[in-house]
């Protein structure tokens, strides 16, 4: 599909989410970059007898040739062209586009094509009601509750780790000795004990505190599952062909993760991909259908809050910013606060869809 504007811009729809532009700039706009682009040159060009940046125009002309002048006024002008056929047609553009010029000729308007990926549209179902009916398919209220088990097998756990280890070389034994071993030199669950191992009055006041831990733990499990749910959901029931500039963003996200994960335990990437006999790209393939899920899923949350009109406030985007700054102290303040946005805005489109159980 094409459509003709009188600006002698065209946009045609391509396969994976792209558009290609064929535009033409007028004459008189074009050279109007000649001063800059022979400047820009001058600047750059070194010739005997002549100060950088003050070569006549003759003798420069002469020096590099009229085309690398009309070159580099294209240079300057195809950019801003480009940037204003996007406001124009309303053009969602993501990344950097493939730009080639078509014609370039002094006296002659100058024409160029340019290929760029966009955000797919895409057609909202019934969220509200599909977020419902993914709530009331969801039990997770049983999972949130804390038993008596899940306490008992709790302080199982942290006595274990507190075990007595003085006089047994574990290197050496099976797994099982080695439960065994633990087993036996447990430590006793006393007051004494609770307070040494954290700001506990005595073994009444750890259970309470343990069991409020877990049942946060629990209820933070169950929330993370009804929003699985309730994306699951959303995410069938949309149909869209994803860019891949935006599949390859999410799997450089995903690597720079699991690059920072890795050296947090002591070891650089390229140990564990020897080690696991992997290769970044074996680990990029498997890591793909992930990104595409996760990408797919965000453009939908960005449909629903453009629809909702929700988003975080200000002061909310800026306390995150400083949040972020404060723990990472090399985090760019412009992008945490895109990323802080994002992040804000996600959690509160999901308040709004879990807001919609029962309706």
């Amino acid at each position: 599909m094409e459509n003709k504007t009188p600006s002698e811009a065209s946009v045609k729809a391509l396969d994976g989410s792209r558009v290609e532009i064929t535009a033409s700039i007028p004459t008189a706009v074009w050279e109007k970059f000649r001063a800059k682009a022979l400047k820009n040159i001058n600047d750059s060009v070194s010739i005997d007898g002549f100060r950088k940046g003050n070569i006549p125009e003759k003798v420069l002309i002469a020096k590099v040739g009229e085309m690398a002048i009309l070159e580099e006024m294209a240079e300057l002008a195809v950019p801003k062209a480009y940037v204003e056929v996007l406001v124009a047609k309303n053009i969602d553009a993501i990344g950097k586009p493939m730009i080639q010029v078509m014609k370039l000729a002094a006296g002659n308007a100058l024409e160029f094509k340019a290929v760029t990926a966009v955000v797919p549209s895409l057609e909202l179902p019934d969220y509200k009601k599909l977020a419902a009916k993914a709530l009331a398919e969801s039990d997770t209220k049983k999972e949130e509750a804390v038993t008596d088990k899940d306490i008992e097998d709790a302080i199982l756990r942290i006595r274990k780790t507190h075990a007595s280890h003085e006089g047994h070389d574990h290197d050496k034994m099976t797994p099982e000795e080695h439960e065994k071993s633990v087993m036996e030199n447990l430590p006793e669950l006393t007051d004494e004990f609770v307070q040494k191992i954290g700001t506990f009055n005595d073994v009444p006041d750890f259970r309470n505190k343990l069991s409020e831990m877990l049942a946060e733990d629990k209820k933070s499990a169950a929330r993370e599952k009804r929003r699985i749910q309730i994306a699951d959901s959303l995410s069938a029931a949309v149909k869209l062909e994803l860019p891949d500039i935006m599949i390859e963003s999410e799997l450089s996200r995903t690597e720079a993760q699991f690059r920072a994960d890795i050296e947090r335990m002591g070891l650089t990437l390229e140990d564990y991909l020897k080690h696991a006999k992997k290769t970044i790209e074996d680990l990029r393939a498997e890591w793909k259908p992930s990104a595409e899920k996760k990408a797919k899923l965000q453009l939908i949350l960005n449909a629903i809050s453009k629809a909702e009109m929700i988003a975080p406030k200000p002061e909310e985007i800026e306390a995150e910013v400083n949040h972020i700054v404060e723990h990472y102290k090399d985090a760019d303040r412009e992008r945490a606060a895109v990323y802080a946005e994002t992040v804000l805005t996600n959690e509160k489109v999901f308040e709004f869809l879990e807001a919609q159980a029962g309706k």
